[in-house]
């Protein structure tokens, strides 16, 4: 049942129905204005603070001039934000994602690729780009975290309800799948409103489903493999017949760029082909018209985060679900070197032309993770490309120091930051005493933390990789850190472990019993149900944001980008987005160890160099030099923070593979998809021909009085033309068997006259030390990406020419 109010408060539902709020300060500080105590109590949920505000607090607002005028400000400053248009030269974009973190209201999202894509989402929105947002509606969402008196983790889930939350449903949107024994899934969808990007959410909860399916989407992340793959089929294939229905409803010209955040939305590039193939087209040419628009963007950093389905499983649904799809060439898609599994993340990349990691270090681990899907290629010239990752401002940083203060003010407001921390970690631990073994004795909560102290946080999802529990390395050294009388340290620690994740439970529950010591109670706590709202707060307050993840299984790590936007400095590991961006007046980098080194393990030494840098570099700067410090903060306001929002992250999505993305798909699908004919036609005939070309001599003429090189090359093209077929010269200075910084010239074809072709190139070679070359034939054509195919015939070396010319 709708909240009733006053006609003359209505403005208020329209303002907490679009979920602006929620990083719009103006609008928050309406609801507070309308009762702050209240505002509070209801966790700054604005419908539920709308339901349980007081008819006599209604009547008081609807006559009080000053809370009307700031309530209708901000619904004008709401309508004038919605009404602009879209940006120009921005393309429609459908981003499909898991999980979204927006709000900690609601319970979408479970670590940073949820954070991540709601960041994604309102960036969008300020940016004004055309972006729809697609995902699941979990209606126990993600767990709440408590723990029993030894310190292990328990989860309890909240209930979600869509209308509660200010969705409304798509009357319109007719989501069905067909399910292996004649079993039926169907879903509603909800629209969820992002200011101007609509979030469409689908949800199983449907009285139609049986109970099975109609519990397939309770949790994020929850039960069996079989839910799992059910619930990233109805993601990926219900998800684009929601578009579809959103679109038709509100009369939106359809997305021609399609977004898989990571391999769980991969299925929508299924159901686009089979839209085609119903449009005309053969799979293979809607697979080419597919590619083109489409991006995959993989966080993964390791093989085993990958998600791997049995293939007769996955076969088993498909051939029922897209029944007019060739089964065994779908599941050619998910193909790996293990026959009998289907890898999500090889049918993303084979569905995408246009592929990304997530930061610099991650693109060239997955680079080298995924080599083997392009054979010809060497690691480094795998397509696989990198946008780092970047945070949205007006949700992390909210009360940020401005670069413009005096020097005292900015100090001062750092400390308020410290002192706002304080009070909400004091407040969270005195809610969670009763599910506490310290029940009985309270009073030291009222006392934990000093405004005063240098303040350290580490708060993240606590898989063992990113080892919690590092810093308990050497206990007793960390003691003496925390407990000094002139120059204390105090350390706010948070996190959530995957319910199934007993190994990490088990480090919590270690850092738990270390922070139970009553002499360390005053400077170590670990802060039970970690949420947007206490991470919002610690990367805030905390001087310094500690990382220390095994390197390089951070693939970006953004907590410490947020926190960095407050001016607070990191203190990490080299890996993700901090090896990158990192400098010494950013903060500090610790040294990463290799196994067995002097007879120390590589945590051990990571360990002992992390309490070196606080011990030496991190303590005395914080008191005994605050003009330094002041300095960091400034650079790291004034310089980093550019570099870590999530605008420069969208700004290079358009430009790198959003707008590219767009136009391909453009280009393909003109003239009724001849383009994407020809290509599928191409490229059946470039593979079954490559085995015919054949590179032959590699001729070289050099010019001493200019310094230039002729290069002379010829191929038998076998069964292909020379237009099929493009000559790359590599010339570099050689160091062994390496090109170093290689200049790339494309040899442009002069005829031949006989069975072999000729290609020519002239290069003005490095002057000084030894230069060597390399050459090698690859396909082309004007629809393919660069080394799209992944075919590659180099010539043969010789005594000037290298087998592996690039390096980075």
């Amino acid at each position: 049942m709708p909240t009733r109010l006053p006609e003359t408060l209505e403005p208020l539902r329209e303002l907490a129905q679009n979920l602006r709020w929620s990083w719009h300060p103006d609008t928050r500080a309406v609801f507070e204005l309308a009762d702050a105590a209240l505002w509070e109590q209801t966790g700054h949920n604005p419908l539920l603070f709308l339901s349980q505000l007081s008819s006599a607090r209604k009547a008081a607002l609807s006559t009080n001039r000053r809370f009307l005028a700031r309530m209708r400000a901000a619904r004008k400053d709401l309508q004038a934000y919605l009404a602009r248009p879209a940006a120009e030269n921005t393309p429609a974009v459908a981003y499909f994602s898991p999980e979204f973190g927006i709000t900690e209201t609601l319970p979408l999202y479970s670590g940073g690729l949820g954070i991540l894509a709601g960041d994604h989402l309102k960036t969008a929105s300020d940016m004004r780009l055309p972006l729809i947002g697609v995902g699941l509606l979990y209606r126990s969402g993600y767990f709440t975290q408590s723990f029993t008196p030894d310190g292990w983790q328990c989860e309890q889930y909240p209930t979600l309800v869509p209308e509660d939350a200010g969705f409304f449903e798509l009357a319109s949107a007719h989501i069905h799948l067909a399910l292996p024994g004649g079993a039926d899934l169907y879903a509603r969808v909800w629209v969820a409103q992002v200011g101007r990007v609509p979030l469409l959410l689908l949800d199983s909860g449907d009285d139609r489903n049986e109970e099975a399916e109609r519990n397939l989407t309770n949790q994020l992340y929850g039960g069996d493999t079989l839910t799992r793959l059910r619930q990233e089929l109805l993601l990926g294939i219900g998800g684009v017949r929601a578009v579809r229905a959103y679109c038709d409803a509100e009369g939106l010209a359809e997305p021609v760029v399609y977004h898989t955040n990571e391999g769980h939305a991969g299925f929508l590039g299924l159901e686009r082909i089979a839209e085609l193939t119903d449009e005309g087209l053969g799979f293979s040419e809607a697979l080419a018209a597919v590619r083109a628009g489409t991006v995959f963007t993989t966080h993964t950093p390791v093989p085993a985060g990958i998600d791997r389905f049995d293939r007769g499983l996955v076969g088993g649904h498909l051939s029922v679900a897209l029944p007019k799809l060739p089964t065994e060439a779908c599941l050619d898609l998910g193909a790996e070197d293990d026959p009998g599994v289907f890898n999500m993340a090889h049918m993303g990349l084979r569905l995408a032309q246009r592929c990304n990691g997530v930061s610099k270090l991650h693109g060239a681990l997955s680079r080298s993770m995924f080599a083997p899907l392009w054979p010809g290629l060497e690691a480094e010239e795998v397509p696989i490309r990198h946008v780092t990752n970047g945070v949205h401002g007006p949700s992390w940083a909210p009360h940020a120091p401005d670069l413009g203060l005096p020097d005292e003010e900015v100090m001062s407001a750092r400390k308020a930051l410290r002192e706002k921390l304080i009070e909400a970690v004091r407040g969270r631990m005195r809610s969670a005493q009763t599910d506490s073994e310290f029940a009985a004795e309270t009073a030291w909560v009222e006392d934990c933390l000093d405004p005063d102290v240098l303040t350290i946080g580490f708060a993240r999802r606590v898989p063992t990789y990113k080892r919690l529990t590092l810093m308990l390395s050497d206990p007793a050294r960390l003691r003496r850190l925390l407990l000094d009388p002139d120059r204390p340290v105090q350390l706010i620690v948070a996190g959530k472990a995957h319910p199934a994740d007993d190994g990490g439970k088990r480090l919590i529950q270690e850092f738990i019993h270390f922070a139970s010591d009553p002499a360390l109670r005053r400077r170590v706590v670990f802060v039970p149900d970690y949420d947007m709202a206490l991470g919002r707060e610690m990367v805030g307050g905390c001087d310094v944001w500690l990382n220390t993840p095994t390197r390089p299984l951070e693939a970006c790590g953004t907590s410490g980008m947020k926190s960095a936007l407050n001016g607070g400095l990191n203190l990490s590991i080299g890996d993700g987005w901090w090896a990158e961006c990192f400098a010494p007046e950013y903060g500090w980098s610790i040294p990463s160890g290799h196994d067995g080194v002097g007879g120390l393990s590589r945590d051990e030494q990571e360990a002992a160099a992390l309490y070196d840098l606080l011990e030496t570099k991190v303590v005395p700067l914080f008191y005994d030099d605050h003009p330094q410090w002041l300095r960091k903060i400034r650079a790291v306001l004034g310089t980093l923070r550019p570099q870590v929002l999530s605008d420069r992250m969208l700004t290079d999505y358009l430009s790198s593979l959003y707008r590219p993305a767009a136009q391909s798909a453009a280009e393909i699908s003109a003239s009724n998809f001849s383009p994407a004919r020809e290509l599928a036609e191409w490229t059946a005939r470039t593979r079954d021909e490559w085995p015919s070309v054949v590179p032959g001599a590699l001729e070289v003429n050099a010019d001493p009085e200019t310094g230039c090189v002729s290069f002379r090359a010829e191929v038998d093209c076998g069964g292909l033309t020379p237009d099929d077929i493009e000559v790359e010269l590599f010339v570099g200075t050689a160091q062994g068997d390496t090109l170093v910084d290689p200049i790339f010239t494309p040899m442009m074809s002069g005829g031949g006259g006989t069975a072999w072709e000729t290609y020519e190139a002239v290069v003005d070679v490095p002057r000084g030390g030894h230069f060597g070359y390399t050459a090698r034939v690859i396909p082309k054509h004007p629809h393919l990406a660069p080394h799209e195919l992944g075919l590659v015939h180099e010539f043969q070396p010789s005594e000037h020419t290298s087998q592996r010319p690039l390096k980075e």
